[in-house]
């Protein structure tokens, strides 16, 4: 089991965390947002950090809030990752939206790193690429700027507008955008015979299709992953599983991927965690994830 963090994110930093909360810092703008995981005391108080932050989430529920701006702030702004090893970049849009999120997981850019070498390198010359429950794209921004032909698919359009945006922020074109349950695309991709070179996946504990479908992840993540695999390119792909959802073990990640890998036993597999970790010294997990690529990473 690994565990991974960003290195390199200069415009994002999470300054410290505890109680329930976490304190970040989005370009030049400061955050406090609520955060789950954070059972431990934070080095300095969450008082002392309204001091100096500009704006803090309150819930108003278990899924929604409002923003209480400290100090001056827009409520949308720009932030920029670049790849390692390249002059490469990648431009997100954030808003201080009503469900916590401000558009962007920076966790993640361990995984954007990973995607944009395995497309950089992949034989192929236009790799095909498919990003499930792809939320404002980050993936599939890594992806596109290192040569693939990304497919895009999320049930929510108003994320798929934003994640449209973001690829015109990072001068990118050509992602394919699909509103639509990911478990329904996937299933008559299959019946397609499609097959993708590299395929991510970030489903929520629980969400909804646009026709309603309902998805809880304990009781449908097996299937999708069944499906998935048969939408693997045989000799020449990637495969990135994350779960945020709070008791979840990496050892299930590992077993999903090990029961569908039987096959191809040497193809490269790395399970492990995502994490933060804090100007303060903290560590702060956010998830697990496992991948899988073959031919084999060298």
């Amino acid at each position: 089991m690994e565990l991974l963090t960003p290195t390199g994110f200069s415009d994002y930093a999470l300054l410290d965390c505890g109680d329930f909360h976490k304190f970040e810092r989005f370009g030049e703008f400061m955050l406090i947002r609520p955060e789950p995981q954070a059972l431990w005391k934070p080095a300095a108080s969450i008082q002392t950090w309204r001091s100096s932050a500009h704006a803090e989430f309150i819930p108003k529920s278990s899924s929604s809030g409002t923003w209480n701006k400290l100090r001056p702030m827009p409520d949308h702004w720009t932030l920029s990752y670049k790849f390692p090893q390249s002059k490469n970049k990648i431009t997100f849009r954030l808003a201080l939206t009503g469900f916590k999120h401000v558009g962007i997981f920076p966790e993640q850019a361990v995984n954007w790193d990973y995607i944009f070498s395995h497309v950089s390198n992949c034989k192929e010359s236009q790799p095909q690429v498919l990003n499930l429950f792809a939320y404002t794209g980050g993936a599939s921004l890594a992806a596109a700027s290192a040569g693939a032909v990304v497919t895009h698919v999320d049930s929510i359009r108003q994320v798929v507008t934003w994640a449209n945006r973001n690829m015109e922020l990072s001068s990118i074109k050509d992602i394919r955008w699909v509103v639509e349950d990911a478990l329904k695309f996937v299933k008559r991709e299959v019946k397609r015979g499609k097959k993708y070179h590299g395929i991510i996946l970030d489903p929520p504990a629980y969400g909804h299709g646009t026709d309603g479908e309902k998805w809880k992840l304990e009781d449908h993540l097996y299937e999708m992953m069944s499906l998935v695999f048969e939408l693997l390119h045989p000799e020449n792909h990637f495969l990135i599983l994350n779960a945020y959802s709070l008791g979840l073990s990496s050892l299930v990640i590992e077993n999903l991927l090990k029961v569908h890998t039987n096959k191809t036993p040497a193809a490269d597999l790395q399970t492990g965690e995502l994490y933060l970790f804090s100007e303060s010294g903290l560590k702060l997990p956010l998830g697990v994830f496992g991948r899988i690529s073959m031919p084999v990473s060298v």
